[in-house]
């Protein structure tokens, strides 16, 4: 347990940063979701478009510190190519 008067304010830093990623993650998931399911229900369309919405939203989690960059990098190539794979 946190002791002095600064371990103590950390800790409580350490519990609101804790919410506010945990709360730009799931956002990022969702939106990464949502183009997973475009692309299983077959719809190139509805895919790209997923895709668009979902492409800024995970750069944002890169700049916030969420996602390593190359880790976006890489999910933006997959689901692109995925995207472009259908029909």
């Amino acid at each position: 347990m946190a002791n002095t008067p600064q371990s103590k304010k950390r800790a409580r830093q350490n519990e609101r940063r804790f919410a506010i990623n945990k709360m730009r993650r799931s956002r990022i998931r969702t939106y990464l979701r949502k183009v997973e399911e475009a692309i299983a229900s077959g719809d190139k369309d509805a895919a790209a478009a997923a895709l668009r919405a979902a492409q800024p939203e995970l750069m944002r989690g890169v700049t916030k510190g969420i996602v390593h960059k190359n880790t976006a990098a890489r999910k933006m190539s997959r689901l692109s190519s995925r995207v472009k794979s259908i029909g």
